[in-house]
């Protein structure tokens, strides 16, 4: 495959730790999860929180926020919690519909994918990682239809019920064919094209999430990966966990221990 352009941000220095989560997949069906996620946002000891895909469960389009509920809910978090700190967003399968409208609104950053991080002289790769799960192909068909923007404009063009109709659909499809796999049959991230990715853009450290399946890893020799945790706190062992990065490099805190 061929490698995307890579865009880069350099992290302020006097910032002194970077929050990454990902895959909360947020809903107004998990309350709990919300409020972690409205928390970490808020009271991070980070100077900044970079949201790398899959934030929301389906996100069908910014003027959802105007209805009284849930997409509102989010927007004034995303909006309250950038007023404190730099909030950063990256699209990801189930949220790329979240637009430029909304994120200027609430003056949050949006994050190509990929993403080059130069901090305190570390290089990091971010990305959410579902472009580079190359064996999945019958979704990575549907991801080039769904990111056109033939397709995004005939679907905004949509009433908000029919769209919300249409996400249903997509989503029960999608965890119908997950209830017939174990974890371990999952699509992982291709690793020869994950470090065609680094070398493209000169880092030795990927972070990505997707693959719900969180831990560090050697994708080959003086290269390394940080998987990101999914969030769900109303699962009967609930899970959440943010990646921090500070001078000393990176750490896995639970939300409670990532609070100021």
């Amino acid at each position: 495959m061929a490698t995307p352009e890579i865009q880069r941000f350099d992290a302020p220095s006097h910032w002194r730790a970077i929050d990454f989560i990902s895959d909360l997949h947020l809903d107004a069906s998990h309350p709990k999860t919300f409020e972690a996620w409205r928390r970490a946002l808020l009271d991070t000891a980070a100077d900044a929180v970079f949201l790398l895909g899959d934030v929301f469960e389906a996100w069908v389009g910014d003027d959802a926020r105007f209805d009284d509920g849930f997409e509102r809910q989010a927007a004034q978090v995303l909006r309250d919690a950038a007023a404190r700190r730099t909030v950063a967003f990256m699209a990801g399968n189930r949220d790329f519909l979240l637009g430029d409208a909304l994120l200027s609104e609430c003056d949050v950053m949006r994050l190509s994918d990929p993403t080059l991080l130069a901090a305190w002289g570390q290089a990091v790769l971010l990305t959410h990682g579902d472009a580079l799960c190359l064996a999945d192909t019958d979704y990575l068909r549907f991801r080039a239809m769904v990111r056109s923007p033939a397709w995004q404009q005939a679907f905004l063009a949509r009433s908000l019920v029919e769209r919300r109709a249409v996400a249903r659909q997509l989503r029960d499809a999608s965890e119908a064919n997950k209830a017939t796999q174990s974890p371990a049959d999952w699509a992982d991230v291709d690793a020869s094209a994950a470090v065609a990715w680094l070398q493209a853009a000169g880092a030795r450290q990927l972070v990505h999430g997707h693959t719900h399946q969180p831990g560090s890893s050697t994708l080959a020799p003086g290269y390394e990966r940080h998987v990101l945790s999914d969030w769900d706190l109303e699962a009967s062992r609930p899970r959440a966990e943010v990646l921090r990065l500070t001078r000393a490099g990176f750490a896995r805190l639970s939300p409670e221990q990532a609070l100021a």
